[in-house]
């Protein structure tokens, strides 16, 4: 069973969670940064896995132009679906909501929140400012759930 995972990230944390959940899938997986490729073929993966990171309360136009380019074929499919975002309970499920069109949560096998990171050092002013602002954080913090990608990878698997 071949497997792709399409995703985007902004600072790196979703593309370290992509990563991890490939290393946790133990099978032929093939990683998408849809940042760097445009184009991709899903004809030959049985199982596709999309995830992308909530900026501004909304998940990365790149993502959501994907998931409406593909949504026919990618209902055909075994699918996972994940976010990495830094709230938790029922504000990061409404994220996730948000993030994926109903027929594709409805149709997905596995649902992950991963988590998030706020790396200071890779924002720029603004987004700084925004962070300290909003969540009211004074310096990088990561927050990533490694037992949620696990658990997300072992639904992928079974």
């Amino acid at each position: 069973m071949k497997t792709a995972i399409v995703y985007t990230t902004k600072h790196g944390c979703t593309d370290k969670c992509a990563h991890t959940l490939a290393n946790n899938l133990e099978k032929e997986t093939k990683l998408f940064n849809i940042e760097m490729e445009d184009d991709i073929n899903l004809d030959h993966f049985d199982t596709v896995i999309v995830g992308g990171s909530i900026h501004a309360g909304m998940i990365n136009k790149r993502i959501k132009s994907f998931i409406n380019k593909n949504l026919t074929l990618l209902l055909e499919k075994k699918i996972g679906l994940f976010l990495c975002c830094m709230y938790e309970g029922d504000q990061a499920l409404e994220q996730f909501q948000n993030a994926y069109p109903e027929p594709l949560r409805n149709k997905a096998e596995a649902h992950g929140l991963f988590g998030g990171e706020f790396e200071f050092e890779k924002m720029n002013f603004l987004e700084k400012a925004i962070v300290k602002k909003v969540a009211n954080v004074e310096h990088s913090v990561s927050n990533i759930n490694y037992a949620n990608i696990k658990a997300f990878a072992e639904k992928i698997k079974s």
